[in-house]
């Protein structure tokens, strides 16, 4: 499937951020780099660190054109990526394409691949706001349900901003793309759908009687369930 209508600013191309294979199957649009964003929950890091190549997973967050990262402040890995060039990826499997020939196996995803510099965030206000961000992302409503970090905890959490103007998303749909002397054949083809669920939620041991599962940790399993019956 190619993608290629703007709905949004561009994405600035660089020699790092410009698809070299299946170009069809890129876009430079902002929003579909914001929706593969929103809608993944881990990211993986890639950095040099004394020398060697990298890659941690770790969650993250977005707030307009930056994307925030956080760690421990030991995290020597994390200390690597400030001021370095480092790339960050997020990719969803939305299926498995079974084709009639082995060469034509492929998969259905949407991935987005982000390259820059990070900077740390040290302004006291922008950290916890940053820190939200990530928290909100991952659980949405939470935030303001539980308490807030404190000094100590601040103290020791790093975060990392990232723009994201050198950026590149690729997206495959359908079906296999077989070649025409292939068709004849008796091997199945066809898409082996893949998705993300929620299950109901399992309390701590030590929770308190009589508390519930909020909302907004609610809300998340009956949009799972919708999503299974449709």
């Amino acid at each position: 499937m190619s993608v290629t209508e703007p709905t949004r600013t561009a994405l600035s191309p660089t020699p790092r951020s410009t698809l070299t294979r299946s170009k069809a199957r890129g876009t430079a649009d902002r929003a579909a780099l914001d929706a593969v964003l929103d809608a993944g929950l881990v990211c993986h890091l890639g950095v040099l660190s004394h020398g060697a190549p990298v890659v941690v997973p770790t969650t993250y967050g977005r707030d307009g054109d930056t994307l925030y990262l956080h760690g421990s402040t030991g995290a020597g890995n994390l200390r690597a990526a400030v001021g370095a060039d480092v790339s960050v990826t997020v990719t969803h499997l939305d299926g498995l394409v079974y084709a009639r020939s082995a060469m034509h196996f492929s998969m259905n995803f949407r991935s987005a691949v982000i390259h820059g510099r990070p900077i740390e965030i040290t302004d006291p206000a922008e950290r916890v706001r940053a820190l939200r961000t990530v928290v909100e992302h991952v659980a949405p409503g939470a935030w303001d349900t539980v308490r807030p970090p404190n000094p100590k905890e601040l103290a020791a959490t790093m975060v990392l901003a990232l723009d994201l103007t050198e950026a590149s998303v690729k997206i495959r749909t359908g079906g296999p793309d077989d070649d025409p002397a292939d068709l004849t054949g008796d091997a199945w083809a066809g898409v082996l759908p893949i998705r993300q669920v929620f299950d109901a939620p399992i309390p701590a041991a030590d929770l308190g009687p009589g508390i519930e599962a909020p909302a907004h940790v609610s809300a998340r399993v009956a949009r799972t369930e919708v999503a299974a019956v449709q």
